[in-house]
């Protein structure tokens, strides 16, 4: 037994020349400082360019700057300009350990730049951790990011948020396809309708830089056309970029690319596409695999390699209006990119905003617009319904569809479906008194009476029921719909056609396509689905309720929403026909009639420029508690030729109802002032606000106020 236990625990005496190495070893390596990941302490340094830049994601304006790390030489090799890094905020000069800052909180951030030296004289922090070795910041798409910050007053690191998608580790590990060689120039096709469309595309091709407002004709041939200008780009060895306002019209676009092109050439970057396929696809092109891109709003950031052609479609849309802040919006971005990187610039669509005729009336861009010939061989009869005639009309005060729009309602479902536009979803949202049309109230809040589907009525603020309403004006008990929802539109269709069906098609379910066998389709604007060869006809219904709005842009979205939908009706030689129920004196309906948006476009562009409003001026929002904004605007150093215009009382926001961008929350009393400078002061207007949210964020004093650089709602 003493024998075993003595060769037992012989100690390292007994034990072979290899063990004894090995523990030699582990000892003298237990001696050395051993670098600590989330300090670094004690570890060497990289040897070249030892210092990192870092843009660190804090949205608050007064951090808006990069900071500087140091680099660890275990993290030199993946530590390369673009790629995500972790890092150590928020740690006081007191907190320094063997010459190097400790503490803080771990935060995300992008390293933008490796620097051999610090502007900092004090102890540098080390760079926590390299998420991941793939660059996704390049330096073209950090200049866009900065100027995309200081147009809108905001912070890099909001716009960063908009730009670069989250990271998805199983997206970075899967390579990316090689990329295929440029196609061949494309035939101008259709574009030779307009005046200068196969120069246009002639000029893409060449490897030129045109830039134009594109007016188009009505018809599905323009997913096609836009198709062949992106060809016509890739041909030229340069990328391409479209914007389109929804998935819907991408997917279009995506169809007509792939028709044209076949697979492989571009990718298609929307949010249906789930955040590890989007994110893959978004790879690809910063990769350099896919030089064309589809997408949405969010894809006005798309890190397109040379870049050689951004587009953009209906620009109007408020889906190209970014929710975040600072929201930008995508028509604003992509003339940012073109300026930057020098590449042709369209904007099409089927109506034409102001935005888009001051481009064209300043110079900077051309119009692509067809002859009055190829409009008129292309557009629909237009017929109106105004006030009189409705009057005039018995049908009319007791049915859902005057006279006029009924018998062209009859007269399509021979020959094929009809839309049926309805400016409002739902049943009946607003009701008012039968007699003197005044607001159908609540007597106990004052909120808008809104009629249920059984008849019954119900505040659309307070949701009480009103049983024994009588109207306070003229003492009649009868009510009558403001603006009938596009389900109580299409029940009352479908008593009126009994054997035709009706199909409906808004927020809650938008279809894409309808068979092009008899139907009414009945439909909110934005939402018109494509009829398979065009609808026989089309019924816009309830125009003064777009027309009326307390709104800027009014009368400009309402025509553009009109002509959305004209546009898919058949030609007027095919016997296409659209009936509005709008007064026909109108400028928005007469600019229907004759199918005219970018007329319409340039007299409202001349009467904005004789009140100096947007976008012949540049114009800012700041919206908060009232004290607040007082005090804001008292500290601002606002431009010298800078206008104030308010305070004013901003809408409350009902208990119980989602809060919009900008409004106040539930129980609160906001005011906005709008601040407005002439052309040329844009950028000063935006420094200034920047500098003042700054200096007030670092102080944390008084509420905070919201500010918005050309809000696309200033009332």
């Amino acid at each position: 037994m003493s024998s075993e236990n003595g060769s037992g625990d012989g100690g390292a005496g007994s034990a072979p020349p290899e063990q004894l190495a090995l523990i030699r070893e582990t000892v003298r390596k237990a001696k050395e400082p051993r670098a600590k990941p989330r300090t670094w302490r004690g570890a060497a340094l990289a040897p070249h360019l030892p210092v990192a830049r870092v843009l660190v994601d804090k949205g608050v304006l007064h951090l808006d700057r990069s900071f500087d790390y140091a680099v660890p030489a275990e993290l030199d090799a993946d530590a390369q300009p673009g790629v995500r890094v972790r890092v150590r905020f928020g740690a006081g000069r007191h907190r320094v350990r063997e010459g190097r800052r400790e503490g803080g909180g771990l935060i995300d951030g992008f390293l933008v730049e490796r620097r051999a030296e610090s502007d900092y004289s004090g102890p540098l922090a080390a760079l926590a951790q390299v998420v991941s070795p793939e660059p996704v910041l390049s330096e073209e798409l950090l200049a866009l990011v900065r100027a995309v910050a200081d147009r809108y007053a905001g912070s890099v690191a909001d716009v960063l948020q908009l730009a670069v998608p989250p990271r998805s580790a199983r997206a970075e590990q899967r390579p990316s396809p090689a990329p295929l060689p440029p196609p061949k120039a494309p035939e101008p096709g259709s574009w030779t309708r307009y005046g200068h469309g196969a120069a246009f595309i002639e000029s893409l091709a060449a490897g030129g830089a045109p830039r134009a407002v594109w007016n188009a004709l009505p018809g599905p041939q323009w997913s096609e056309e836009t198709a062949r200008a992106v060809a016509a780009t890739l041909a030229s060895g340069r990328g391409a970029l479209v914007v389109a306002p929804d998935g819907r019209i991408a997917a279009r676009l995506d169809a007509a690319l792939t028709a044209l092109l076949g697979e492989g050439r571009h990718a298609l970057l929307t949010a249906d596409a789930g955040p590890e396929k989007r994110y893959r696809q978004w790879l690809a092109v910063s990769r350099g695999s896919v030089r064309a891109v589809v997408g949405t709003r969010a894809a006005m950031f798309a890190p397109v390699r040379d870049l050689g052609l951004v587009a953009l479609w209906d620009d109007g849309d408020d889906s190209h209006s970014e929710q975040h802040a600072p929201q930008p919006h995508a028509r604003e971005v992509l003339l940012l990119r073109a300026a930057q990187d020098g590449c042709a610039f369209l904007l099409g669509g089927w109506s034409c905003t102001v935005e888009a005729a001051q481009l064209v009336e300043t110079g900077w861009a051309r119009p692509l617009v067809a002859a009055r010939d190829q409009v008129r061989r292309a557009a629909p009869l237009v017929r109106t319904v105004g006030d009189g005639d409705l009057a005039r009309d018995e049908a009319a005060r007791a049915a859902r569809l005057p006279s006029l729009a009924w018998q062209a309602a009859r007269e399509g479902l021979r020959h094929g479906p009809v839309l049926v536009q309805v400016p409002r979803r739902g049943y009946a949202p607003r009701m008012a008194c039968a007699q003197c049309r005044a607001p159908a109230r609540c007597r106990h809040c004052a909120g808008p009476l809104e009629g249920q589907d059984a008849g019954i009525l119900r505040c659309g603020w307070c949701g009480r029921e009103e049983s024994r309403w009588h109207c306070p004006e003229c003492g009649a008990f009868r009510l009558r719909a403001q603006v009938v929802g596009a389900r109580r539109t299409a029940e009352e269709l479908g008593r009126a056609f009994p054997a035709v069906p009706v199909r409906t098609s808004g927020r809650e379910h938008v279809l894409d396509t309808v068979p092009g066998t008899p139907a009414l389709v009945v439909s909110t604007p934005g939402a018109e689905p494509v009829a398979e060869g065009g609808y026989a006809a089309a019924l816009l219904l309830d125009g003064w309720a777009m027309l009326g709005r307390p709104d800027l842009r009014a009368g400009e979205d309402a025509l553009r929403r009109w002509i959305g939908a004209a546009a898919l009706v058949r030609p007027q030689e095919a016997g296409g026909t659209v009936v509005v129920v709008a007064e026909p004196t109108l400028r928005p309906v007469q600019a229907l009639v004759r199918w005219d948006p970018v007329g319409h476009a340039l007299r409202e562009l001349s009467e904005r420029a004789e009140l100096g409003f947007p976008p012949v001026s540049r114009m800012a929002a700041v919206t908060g508690p009232g004290a607040a904004v007082a005090d804001f605007l008292r500290a601002v150093e606002l431009p010298r030729d800078a206008e104030i215009l308010g305070p004013v009382p901003v809408p409350d926001t009902p208990a119980g109802r989602p809060r919009r961008p900008g409004a106040p929350p539930p129980g609160e009393h906001w005011e906005r002032a709008l601040v407005r400078v002439p052309p040329g002061s844009g950028s000063a207007l935006a420094a200034a606000l920047k500098s003042a949210q700054a200096a007030r964020t670092a102080r944390g004093s008084g509420e905070a106020v919201w500010v918005r650089i050309d809000p696309p709602d200033i009332g």
